[in-house]
């Protein structure tokens, strides 16, 4: 059914993914189309999100998804996804993509998305407990605190929380 809702590092769900990107992946000018991008980075964080809950996981939102720099025929990708904060029964995830040569050579980053996945139960297909994450490095403490603001933020762009009981996101602006 479900994996025990115990804590989990960030490692231990981390994926990454290659891709090289072919002529049937781009539009007329040599670009990666956006469609097929956002699809791997679906599929990236799918997994991610998978191993983590232990659980077939959905996706229930994107938050975000930046294209920052355009990615040739001939390029390879590399998406590298992690769990920055698991709740109840849904979970964050963070995809980055690198783009380099076939020699890897001139690696840079490209984009990057959140993504919310929440944990299905596979008989009744319903929501399940997931396993809590523990962030380690300070790069993983900052996207885990950061979590919970873009999680009431959706939640308000979505109708779901009125923005005057948004604590998390009206506590750091009043930090501010």
């Amino acid at each position: 059914m479900t994996a025990e809702r115990r804590e989990k590092l960030v490692s231990e769900s981390e994926t990454i993914m290659t891709e090289m990107i072919m002529p049937n992946d781009t539009n007329p000018l040599n670009n990666l189309m956006g469609g097929n991008l956002m699809r791997w980075i679906d599929i990236a964080g799918g997994i991610c999100a998978s191993k983590h809950c232990e659980a077939y996981t959905v996706t229930a939102s994107v938050d975000h998804v930046s294209f920052e720099h355009p990615i040739l025929t001939g390029d390879v990708i590399t998406l590298k996804s992690c769990v920055t904060r698991a709740f109840t029964t849904s979970l964050e995830v963070y995809v980055e993509v690198h783009v380099s040569d076939i020699k890897g050579h001139k690696a840079k980053k490209t984009n990057h998305a959140y993504l919310t996945f929440v944990a299905i139960d596979e008989k009744t297909r319903t929501p399940i407990k997931i396993p809590q994450i523990r962030a380690v490095s300070s790069e993983e403490q900052n996207r885990y605190e950061g979590a919970i603001r873009r999680r009431e933020l959706r939640l308000i762009l979505s109708g779901r929380l009125k923005p005057e009981n948004a604590t998390e996101i009206r506590s750091f602006f009043n930090e501010m």
